[in-house]
């Protein structure tokens, strides 16, 4: 059950007044969000798509656990299916990692357009100054295409020594990297390449990707409020870090569907369209054979060729726009999948499986039993207990924590009727999350943009991280809360447990759930009861 931060706080005798203070969150957080242009809606069957295989979807990745978050199906133009699993929906943003270069390569369509490149231009003739002082000839060779294709000739990706090193200028240290191979020879899937996709479209344009991409793609297609993680020079990373909705990846592949045109305008030419998802290079990946593997049917512009004559841009952990033009189809999903395989597998099986070339006769009931479905999706919400016998004895206490390397002084948990207020205070102040018990609260938290690390880096200027909160009791000693931040993949499992008048904090990273072979780098917080009372509202 869902329950709304509002409800939350009167249930635990907060009055709306402390809403704000307690939360820190201004009032314009409740706003409407703004219209923005959506695509049609039509019943599946009258584009010639089964109701039962779209339900059979549903059902398998749920089956399977492969962690969905969200999909849309668009046929014929029309949107026949749509669901978000709770918390996630329809107004929320979501980190699409590397689809993420889709949008990159559509930003260097548009500027090779415009007749600022071409896609034969030697990638160090747009960085006279950050060259490096011998120029192999390797380096030298490196085309536009080249980065475009994933060929750069470098024998590893470069994303790891441009992120982390000691240089701002990523540019700079791109271009330090040996070129091991002749670019063009040698496929190696490198996020590096991508960011300097998007560095020349800065040099060129003298606007970031994101500020370039809004009045010729963004405008166009109705997409606000999309935001880009960027470097330390305000350069866009462009393989990564772009978040936008659900929706606007459907309309994003809906366009390349539409081979450029929107609205009877052309945003980008057929040709670049055709060059851009057609076989450019052997690609590599997966780990089955290459009649069952969707890594190794090719590489285009920043795109992947697919089986069923598909091509799709894709994201870590289960992002994608699926573009199918014999089916006239296109499938968005946002996910944190630990097999993204799996999930296309599932595509190709039920929705695929469910396209035919004319309408369908109507299928009320499966139509009905659908609908029903996509309208109660949730992410699993653990509900063990709603209290335990320590609740009067911790309630309102602080802990102080011993020493740690996330800086963490105190923590403390304030019980109400249906909640749990959970606080934490480093340097920088104290830091709240409001969590229903058996039952998910929205919120914000700005614990993500502070040195307590606990989600992905921040876009500019991002203060506040979504959340959604939910806490229970799994015996009588341990309280366990999730903390899904909602525009982005991922989530925190945060567990306390009670000994007297001591508490240990352990907090687990989904990506240690779905890897377990892996360990969060937080370390455990030990505490002990330091006063008798938390101040309620301040």
């Amino acid at each position: 059950m869902e329950t709304n931060r509002r409800e939350f706080l009167k249930h635990m005798g907060w009055g709306l007044a402390g809403l704000y203070a307690v939360a820190g969150l201004p009032r314009e957080t409740f706003a409407a969000p703004n219209r923005t242009f959506k695509l049609p809606r039509a019943i599946p069957e009258t584009q010639g798509v089964s109701s039962t295989g779209l339900l059979d979807f549903i059902n398998a990745v749920e089956s399977r656990k492969l962690n969905v978050h969200s999909v849309m199906v668009v046929r014929h133009g029309q949107v026949v299916a749509e669901g978000w699993w709770a918390p996630y929906s329809p107004t929320l943003k979501h980190t699409l990692y590397s689809l993420s270069k889709s949008f990159t390569s559509t930003a260097v369509g548009l500027a090779v357009a415009e007749g600022r490149l071409s896609v034969e231009d030697k990638v160090v003739s747009f960085f006279p100054n950050d060259v490096p002082a011998t120029i192999s000839t390797n380096l030298a060779a490196m085309r536009v295409k080249d980065l475009l294709t994933m060929s750069t000739g470098h024998d590893k990706d470069t994303t790891a020594a441009v992120r982390g090193g000691s240089d701002p200028n990523w540019v700079k240290t791109f271009l330090a990297q040996p070129v091991d191979h002749q670019p063009g020879t040698h496929f190696v899937y490198n996020s590096g390449a991508t960011y300097m996709l998007s560095a020349i479209v800065q040099k060129l344009t003298g606007q970031p990707v994101l500020a370039y991409l809004k009045p010729r793609l963004f405008d166009p297609l109705g997409i606000e409020g999309a935001d880009w993680e960027v470097d330390p020079n305000g350069i866009c990373v462009g393989g990564w870090g772009l978040r936008v909705k659900t929706e606007d990846i459907a309309k994003f592949g809906q366009m390349y569907l539409q081979k450029g045109m929107w609205n009877g305008k052309r945003i980008l030419p057929e040709a670049w369209i055709a060059d851009a998802t057609r076989f450019q290079v052997q690609s590599a990946g997966g780990s089955r054979p290459k009649e069952q593997n969707d890594w190794l049917q090719g590489y285009g512009y920043q795109f992947w060729r697919c089986r069923h004559d598909a091509y799709r841009g894709d994201g870590a952990f289960g992002q994608y726009c699926i573009v199918l033009p014999k089916e006239d189809a296109v499938v968005a999903i946002t996910s944190e999948t630990g097999d993204m395989q799996a999930v296309m597998d599932e595509v190709w099986t039920h929705i695929l499986g469910g396209f035919r070339s004319g309408s369908l006769p109507a299928d009320a009931t499966a139509h009905q039993q659908l609908t029903k479905k996509l309208a109660a999706l949730s992410m699993p919400l653990p509900v063990v207990s709603s209290t335990s016998p320590l609740v009067s004895q911790i309630s309102g206490k602080t802990f102080a924590v011993d020493a740690n390397s996330m800086g963490v002084k105190t923590v403390g948990l304030n019980f109400g009727k249906e909640g749990c207020l959970f606080t934490m205070r480093n340097e920088q102040g104290e830091h709240r999350i409001l969590c229903g018990l058996g039952r998910r609260v929205e919120g914000e938290t700005g614990l993500s943009v502070i040195p307590i690390k606990l989600v992905p880096t921040p876009v500019p200027g991002e203060t506040k991280t979504k959340v959604s909160a939910s806490g229970t009791w799994t015996d009588p000693n341990t309280f366990e809360m999730v903390w899904r931040f909602n525009e982005t993949a991922h989530y925190d499992r945060v567990t306390c447990r009670f000994d007297g008048d001591q508490v240990q904090v352990t907090f687990t990273k989904s990506l240690v759930v779905l890897n377990p072979n892996t360990k969060d780098d937080r370390p455990v917080l030990h505490g002990k009861v330091m006063t008798s009372t938390l101040s309620q509202g301040k």
